[in-house]
Order: C-alpha cells, then sequence, then structure tokens
C-alpha cells in the first residue's frame, strides 16, 4: 500500500476544530532556559522534558516529537500493564504474546522490536542476549512519569535508539505523602500498592511497594488459562547540599513468575523473571553555568524458565555503566559534553563463544538561540569490542511563528547494535555482523496554547543492514540482509479546560522490506486514540478508545492479523477525606484480538471483558 502523505494533512483542520474552544485564550509564556536557583514556569500542556535533549526544555523547545504521560493520567487509567497506556500512543504500535505478563514487543515508528531504547530513571534496561526490554514486567502502579521521544537519539545515547527512546520515572520525593492502595478484580486478579515521599533538611526520599498476582486467562483457544505474579518495589534518596551539589541513590526491581504456552495445551511451562536497576548519582555546580553530573548504575535482566517443572534454560544478562555529563548555560547558547562506559555480560546454560563486552563512548551537543531561531546539533562516537566503531550525529532547526506556533526540521543517524543471540548463539549467531544504520528525515509543526496545543510530524527512516536470518545448508544464520523504509505521519492533540483533559493522536505509517515491497511484519499501518476524564467534584468519569488496524504476523504477508478497536471506561469518587475508589471495565465490547501468533499457526489471544476495582487512602 503507497503510504499518502496527504491523508494525514487533511484529518490536520477537523482534529485542529474539534480541540479549539470557544474562548479567549492567553498566550504560552515565551520559552526560557532557567538558572540553578529559578523554575521553569510552562503551560499546563508544554510540560519540561529531559530525554530529548538530556537537558531540561518544555516540550515545544525540544525540537522533538515527545509525548508525557503523567501521573494524573496513569492515575485515571489504572492500567494493569504498562501497554495498556502505551499502545497507539503516537508512533507507538505494540505486540504481545497474549495477557498479564506475557512477551510484549514495541515498534516505535514501525522500527524493530529491538531498536527502541528503554530506560528507568536514566539507566538502560533490557535484555542483552534478546535485545529487546521485558516491557511487560514495569509495574505501571509505581511510576510517576513516562516520556515517549520518537525519532533517532544514537547521538546522545549511542546504540539501539532508532525508533527513539521511552524514558520511565519512578517517584522521587517531590510529591510528599503516604498511600495505600488494594484492589480486586475479573481473572481472580488481586493487587496491593504503598508509598511514601517527602522531604526534610535537604534530603527527599521515594519508597514504594506493589504486589499484582492473577490467574490469567487463556493464550490459546481451548487451553488452560496462564498466570502471573509480579513483586516490586522502589527507593530513591538525594540529598541538597548548601552550595546546591546533590548526591543520591536509587533503585528499582520488580520479580515473579509467569506462565505460558508449551507445544501442547496440556504442557505447563513458566518463567521466573526479574528486572532491576540500581545506582548511585550526584551533581555539583562547577561556576555560575556549569553543572556537572556523575551516575554509575547496574541493570539486569534475568530469566530461568520450567516445562512441566523442570528447568529449560537460564538467560541472565546484567549492565554495569558509569556516565558522566557537562552542561554549560549561557545567554543564547547550552553545550552538553559527556561520555559514558557499559559492561554487557551473560551467565546462561547456552554456552556462548563469548560472554562479556565493553562499550565506550562520548557525545558533544549544542544548542543555539537566535531569536526566533534555535538550532541543535550533536555528535557520538561509540567503540564497541565486539562489533566495532559507530559515529551519530543528529542536527534540528525551529522557527518560532509568532506566539503559538512553531516549525522544526531534523536529521539524524542511529545504529542498532547486533545482539549476543545475533552474534554468538549457538548454531544461529554470525560474529561477523555489522550494527543495523538509519538516517531518518523529519518536518513537523506545533501549535503552543495555554490550554490546549496539536502537533504534526512526517518523516522517513531509512534502515540499511537489517539483521535477519537465512538458510545455509541445514541451518538459520544471523546476516545483514535486508533495507528497509518507514515513511510516517503522526498527529496528536490535548486540551485541558474546565475539569476537562483530552489527549488525542492518529499514526499513519509505511514500514516497507525494500528488497521485497512487503509491509514489515507484526506492524500496523494505521492507529488511533482517544482518552478523554471528567471531573465532577469528589467524581472523575473517562474512557479510552484505542484502535488498530491490521497487521500481518510474517514477512511474507500472507499470515495477516486482523485489526481491532477497544473501548475502556473507568470511574473514580473521592467518597471521605482521604478515601477514594476506582472502577475501571477494560474492553467493554468483549472485542477477541491477537497482535501475534505462534509459530505453529495459532493466535495469542489477548483478555476480553474484565473489571478491576480499588480503594485507596491518603495518610497525609
Amino acid at each position: 500500500m503507497t503510504f499518502r502523505v496527504s491523508t494525514a494533512l487533511a484529518v490536520l483542520p477537523v482534529c485542529v476544530s474539534v480541540l479549539t474552544p470557544a474562548m479567549t485564550l492567553a498566550a504560552t509564556p515565551e520559552d526560557h532556559k532557567p538558572s540553578r536557583n529559578e523554575p521553569l514556569q510552562v503551560a499546563a500542556l508544554d510540560p519540561v522534558v529531559v530525554t530529548p535533549t538530556r537537558t531540561s526544555r518544555t516540550a515545544d523547545a525540544s525540537l522533538s516529537s515527545v509525548t508525557v504521560i503523567d501521573e494524573e493520567q496513569l492515575r485515571h487509567q489504572d492500567p494493569v500493564e504498562l501497554r495498556d497506556a502505551l499502545q497507539s500512543q503516537p508512533g507507538v504500535d505494540m505486540t504481545g504474546n497474549g495477557a498479564f505478563g506475557k512477551t510484549t514487543s514495541m515498534f516505535l515508528r514501525g522500527t524493530g522490536s529491538s531498536s527502541t531504547l528503554l530506560m528507568v530513571d536514566g539507566v538502560r534496561l533490557r535484555s542483552a542476549t534478546a535485545g529487546s526490554p521485558s516491557w511487560q514486567f514495569l509495574p505501571p502502579r509505581l511510576i510517576d512519569r513516562v516520556e515517549i521521544v520518537r525519532g533517532p537519539r544514537g547521538s546522545l545515547y549511542g546504540a539501539d535508539a532508532v525508533g527513539g527512546v521511552v524514558q520511565v520515572f519512578t517517584p522521587d520525593g517531590s510529591d510528599p505523602g503516604t498511600w495505600l492502595e488494594m484492589g480486586a478484580g475479573s481473572f481472580n486478579s488481586r493487587r496491593f500498592s504503598a508509598g511514601t515521599e517527602g522531604e526534610r533538611d535537604g534530603t527527599r526520599y521515594a519508597l514504594g511497594i506493589d504486589r499484582f498476582d492473577t490467574d490469567g486467562t487463556e493464550i490459546r483457544e481451548g487451553s488452560e488459562d496462564r498466570g502471573y505474579d509480579n513483586t516490586a518495589g522502589h527507593m530513591r534518596v538525594t540529598h541538597r547540599f548548601d552550595n546546591n551539589a546533590e548526591v543520591g541513590a536509587f533503585g528499582f526491581r520488580a520479580s515473579g513468575t509467569t506462565e505460558f504456552e508449551g507445544s501442547t495445551p496440556e504442557q505447563e511451562k513458566s518463567t521466573d523473571y526479574a528486572i532491576q536497576v540500581a545506582g548511585v548519582n550526584g551533581q555539583l555546580w562547577l561556576g555560575d553555568n556549569w553543572l556537572s553530573k556523575v551516575q554509575i548504575s547496574d541493570a539486569r535482566d534475568q530469566n530461568e524458565s520450567f516445562t512441566d517443572g523442570d528447568r529449560d534454560s537460564i538467560f541472565d544478562t546484567r549492565s554495569r555503566a558509569a556516565q558522566w555529563q557537562n552542561v554549560i548555560v549561557t545567554d543564547n547558547m547550552e553545550f552538553v559534553l559527556g561520555g559514558d562506559f557499559r559492561r554487557d555480560s551473560i551467565e546462561s546454560t547456552t554456552q556462548y563463544e563469548e560472554t562479556e563486552r565493553d562499550n565506550a563512548g562520548g557525545f558533544a551537543q549544542l544548542l543555539l538561540g537566535f531569536g526566533a531561531l534555535d538550532v541543535q546539533a550533536s555528535g557520538r562516537y561509540d567503540d564497541n569490542e565486539a562489533y566495532g566503531h559507530k559515529t551519530t550525529g543528529a542536527v534540528a532547526l525551529g522557527y518560532k511563528l509568532g506566539l503559538h506556533h512553531r516549525l522544526r526540521a531534523s536529521y539524524g543517524t542511529a545504529f542498532r547494535a547486533p545482539t549476543f543471540n545475533d552474534l554468538y548463539y549457538p548454531g544461529f549467531g554470525n560474529p561477523d555482523l555489522d550494527p543495523e544504520s538509519s538516517e531518518t528525515t523529519e518536518l513537523g509543526v506545533r501549535g503552543q496554547f495555554q490550554h490546549w496545543f496539536w502537533d504534526l510530524a512526517v518523516y522517513q527512516t531509512d534502515v540499511e543492514d537489517l539483521i535477519d536470518t537465512k538458510q545455509v545448508g541445514g541451518n538459520y544464520l544471523a546476516f545483514n540482509v535486508n533495507e528497509a523504509r518507514i515513511r510516517g505521519a503522526e498527529l496528536s492533540g490535548g486540551l485541558e479546560l474546565d475539569q476537562w483533559r483530552l489527549a488525542a493522536a492518529f499514526t499513519a505509517q509505511d514500514p516497507e522490506d525494500r528488497q521485497t515491497d512487503n509491509v514489515l511484519q507484526r506492524r500496523a499501518q494505521r492507529s488511533a486514540r482517544l482518552d478523554l476524564d471528567r471531573r465532577l467534584g469528589d467524581l472523575s468519569l473517562g474512557g479510552s478508545l484505542v484502535v488498530s488496524g491490521h497487521r500481518y504476523d510474517d514477512a511474507e504477508n500472507e499470515n495477516r492479523l486482523a485489526g481491532y478497536g477497544l473501548l475502556d471506561l473507568r470511574a473514580g469518587w473521592r467518597f471521605a477525606p482521604r478515601w477514594s475508589g476506582r472502577v475501571v471495565v477494560r474492553n467493554v465490547l468483549d472485542k477477541e484480538y491477537a497482535t501475534t501468533r505462534n509459530f505453529s499457526g495459532w493466535e495469542y489471544l489477548n483478555a476480553g471483558r474484565s473489571v478491576m476495582a480499588s480503594l485507596r487512602y491518603d495518610i497525609d
């Protein structure tokens, strides 16, 4: 199917007219670079983000396509799994092998599941063997905020930021309070959460725990229910000294068991898993305009699989990293300079030829302001002992059209690093693989007002040296064989007015294999999302509509999976001081749908209609 940008452009006037309220809008404050003692003041729908440029900037001034899911949205939607909140956000397409803790993949802007970088509190988290993050194990109740940056960020973050970067933040102590929450719902699901955060004598702290378990649902027609449990916790302690220097420590861990399908419906298979990040950090002002930051971290993705109670395999990966970043700010310039070192290592029952590799990288970024014109330029060099060196770069221009509109244009390169499986898995790996390389060009325009915004972006990404498999003799081996071209358009908007909150998104893309002209497998070409919430005193009502087009489960485009539409409804009630309740009904229309197929040909089923009710008590 030929992608037409005109389709997205035709939708723009309709969405703008829907979002335009019959009122007088105040101007958004001019962009402002704060000093260390001066906080940012921004409009409600132009939040401060740090992921696009590794510094604090408003979404509009970042010259990036970025979506923020904040704590209030997560509280209202109350997702059981994080993918419920991420699905069909601008540029986001997610697939899963069933509901509740089953393997989940993200295809950001049509790129592969290993081409999106997941970070938790500034720490890279993914499996070094499989390459992709374990999205399914992230507990939404312990997440304070999510930033989704679409487009290449290899020039700042190195490998795997081809489609973009998703950064998850846990609470940092800036919202004092203590709370307890418990819930129960369909499929014998149960949840308990608690947390506390605050500040005293210059020390901020945040602690939280979350426990969720469910009997699950069948993920194969005629099979048994497949359960899931997740026990998670986070902590953060930060102390600020009189000279504004800060030191801190943080940690996050989620572990449990997920059951999945075996080769027959009667076979019992499960995986014991754990994901975690931990680290220490500090920052110091070396002058009035020079901030220096250091972080040392450890990240792990571990799993142990069993069949009928007997252990099958262990795949434990670990990434130890150190990074140093400096930010120098003047009246019209911001300079970012830094470097990092990472050591990936694996322990497995599978015998890999290599079990450890080091990566050293350095990066620099220059952000300039010339009145209405902003310029950003960045570059990075990575040296990896497994696959050699790689240089990436990016440039972005932004031009302010009056108080409310900004044009932006950008170009960037990125790469996906071969995983340990790609390089060394017995009978499959190829140690001569090159990294996948990409070039992306993007044009965008944003309208930013005090109570509403809209954003349109069109882009093209060309990927070379795609890592794929081909048959050699009787074996399948990894090779650099394919090229891909991904064209797309994203339209999003939002409004906050008189107790109403609305967020809307539409994505159209054409992810094409250049050798076969087929659509890249498991990518939907069209998707849309609408979230609407309304406060009525102590009562809140809302709903989410997620629509996704069809996709193909195979590279040959012969196995078609139908599109789907899902409707969720929710209600919350603060019925007494400190007490509140919430009910969420998911998949209200009981839609049966699947986003992946098993290699044997049967579809992985997702959960039908479900209800989750919760009760919360705020102590402070």
